[in-house]
């Protein structure tokens, strides 16, 4: 788990800059039914898949822009919309759910003022359930960026998003 106060920048390519879409592009421009590769990246070099990035990549890798739709809206890892500084992941898997990640999940809401799918006002933060990450022994289970936090408890909570809040004065006892 990491105790340390968060020193970390999310950082994504603007939509508007379609360089890193092309070094996608050519890296898969050999393999045939790449689509879901494709948009796994494009989503990790842009943080999530702006209608114009979906439009370049369907052009750039053959596909209609149906399909590119089809497939992002189909899966949920894909995000539509742009998501905040830090990502908050509760575990809601069949462990962390009897260990309580539901009051987890409560507190992060009650503190940031968004729910699940939610990104708070100020772009800082963003707010997922997922289901199990594998980690069952540290349940519950709360991963902010890619920072572990485990064996929560609801009091917890405020002093681990502290670390991530910067000078924004939020949560602040």
């Amino acid at each position: 788990m990491n105790e340390e106060a968060c020193q970390c920048k999310q950082r994504f390519a603007d939509v508007n800059d379609l360089g890193p879409l092309e070094e996608i592009l050519e890296r898969y421009r050999e393999e045939k039914g790449a689509l879901i590769p494709l948009l796994q990246d494009a989503q990790e070099a842009y943080g999530y898949l702006d209608e114009k990035i979906m439009r370049a990549l369907a052009r750039g890798a053959g596909y209609q822009l149906s399909q590119v739709y089809g497939v992002a809206t189909f899966y949920t890892q894909f995000r539509l919309e742009p998501i905040g500084e830090h990502l908050i992941r509760v575990c809601h898997g069949t462990a962390c759910h009897v260990a309580g990640a539901e009051l987890i999940s409560e507190e992060i809401s009650n503190l940031l003022g968004i729910k699940d799918g939610q990104t708070t006002e100020d772009m800082k933060f963003t707010l997922e359930s997922v289901m199990c990450v594998g980690a069952c022994s540290l349940s519950p289970i709360m991963i902010v960026d890619e920072d572990t936090h485990g064996k929560l408890k609801p009091a917890n909570v405020r002093k681990v998003l502290k670390r991530y809040m910067g000078d924004t004065g939020e949560a602040e006892e």
